[in-house]
């Protein structure tokens, strides 16, 4: 893969922009899932905005085994990281040069600490160029057979079963008001709690489609009545997955 991704590289006149850098959602070639031309635009970057500095060397390095990691600069955004550290990140940008913004997975500022840096960007009039590359929410929508025209992403749901019991009712109450698609996250090894809240909360002719480990070798996309679920939940502790509801 590497050899072929040398074979493509072209020396590209780069605009002084920020391109947000998709990368893969899991285990993943990643010929399977980015286009050959964000190969060569990272290339040509020498300074980054990650969420975690050594996955993103670690993705850079798949993209082309000679990158200069050593000459690049990070910056490292995260929820800990302060307001006014961000404010900072864009002075290479500032100063003429490419940008990258890299998630630890999927498509960066979109259910991502890289949307504070693009605000950023975007309020100081400077071009801002996103990448193609693979995203769970539309993934999981297109495999769902839910409505696709609308639908809305929650993030992650409230933890205490009390309080996220009402949150499933009123998405599932959406569902119905707006034929609207509805879809939230949790952390892996919360997943199994999840599917179990989902049964007990919501309408039993209520669609609900799981979607576990897009893009990758076991991946899994099913889309039952919450009825149809019950006695037949797989095991998705340690997955990263993405849950719809719909009528």
């Amino acid at each position: 893969m590497l050899i072929f991704a040398r074979k493509l590289h072209t020396t590209l006149r780069m605009d002084a922009a920020l391109y947000l850098l998709p990368v893969t959602l899991g285990d993943t070639s990643l010929e399977k899932v980015l286009p050959h031309y964000n190969f060569e635009v990272i290339k040509e970057i020498r300074h980054f905005i990650v969420e975690d500095v050594r996955s993103a060397r670690r993705f850079l390095r798949q993209v082309d085994s000679a990158f200069d990691i050593d000459g690049s600069q990070f910056f490292e955004l995260n929820k800990h990281t302060s307001p006014a550290d961000i404010s900072g990140f864009l002075t290479p940008l500032l100063a003429g040069h490419p940008m990258g913004v890299i998630s630890e997975a999927g498509c960066p500022a979109v259910a991502d600490p890289g949307a504070d840096v693009v605000a950023i960007a975007q309020r100081k009039g400077l071009k801002v160029v996103p990448l193609v590359g693979p995203s769970s929410i539309i993934l999981s929508v297109m495999a769902s057979g839910f409505n696709g025209q609308s639908f809305a992403f929650h993030g992650y749901l409230p933890i205490k079963p009390d309080e996220r019991g009402r949150k499933l009712k009123q998405l599932e109450q959406r569902v119905y008001a707006e034929n609207q698609t509805q879809l939230f996250i949790e952390t892996p090894y919360r997943n199994g709690t999840m599917i179990e809240d989902i049964i007990r909360n919501c309408r039993p002719q209520t669609k609900l489609c799981i979607a576990a480990n897009l893009t990758c070798a076991d991946e899994f996309v099913c889309t039952r009545s919450v009825k149809d679920w019950r006695g037949k939940v797989p095991e998705l502790s340690k997955v990263p997955a993405i849950f719809l509801l719909y009528k």
